[in-house]
């Protein structure tokens, strides 16, 4: 059905834009602060992503509507503004019931992040292009000193990305990846999802922070 990545995006804001309301996290109320680090973040992975496909990776015209902006459907410019609000909404979630991120294991994963563009830079010598900008993207997420909680970030690419990929609706080509998979799913998708939601939680928090200093 070509109307189906356009309805998991319906489905993946729907239900943040009506628990928004909720007493206890209201989300509305910090929606100033949520979309224009959704936007913000956004512009360069739609950058990359319409750099990148027809090379990387392409997408399936039996599941997405034909009209086409830089080369990409409509649908995956919708995707890089759905997933991370509803990251944002999962994150308040997180912070209203478990308050305390910051623990050692956290401390020590954060770490590792910072070393990942060496890595990168070895796997674009070797032509792996897209584990190169994915291992240098968690660098820049981890330099920035923030750290997602690392279950959330892990629970909503296994959700999203084994749809993307499953059906398939986004089409990979390995010779730019180590060719390692999850299921379906490649393993660089990881990062490259964690990356784009730390990214987009890293600007919110600074937005709230300089709004009430």
């Amino acid at each position: 059905m070509k109307a189906e990545y356009f309805l998991f995006n319906l489905f993946v804001i729907a239900g943040p834009l009506i628990m928004s309301f909720e007493k206890r996290i209201f989300f509305f109320s910090k929606w100033r602060y949520a979309l224009p680090a959704v936007a913000l973040v956004a512009a360069p992975f739609i950058l990359w992503d319409a750099l990148v496909t027809g090379r990387h990776w392409q997408f399936n015209s039996a599941y997405t509507f034909d009209f086409r902006f830089a080369g990409l459907p409509v649908e995956e410019w919708l995707f890089f503004f759905t997933v991370p609000f509803a990251a944002l909404f999962v994150w308040e979630v997180i912070a209203s019931y478990l308050p305390d991120r910051k623990s050692a294991a956290a401390q020590w994963f954060w770490i590792l992040l910072l070393l990942c563009p060496l890595p990168g830079i070895v796997a674009i010598m070797h032509g792996k292009e897209y584990t190169a900008l994915v291992l240098i993207f968690l660098g820049l997420a981890a330099t920035l000193d923030y750290l997602f909680y690392l279950a959330a970030t892990v629970g909503m690419n296994l959700i999203c990305n084994s749809y993307l990929t499953a059906r398939p609706v986004v089409l990979y080509e390995e010779r730019y990846q180590l060719g390692m998979r999850l299921g379906t799913i490649p393993l660089e998708d990881f990062g490259y999802g964690f990356a784009l939601i730390s990214l987009t939680v890293i600007l919110y928090e600074r937005f709230k922070l300089r709004a009430h200093a």
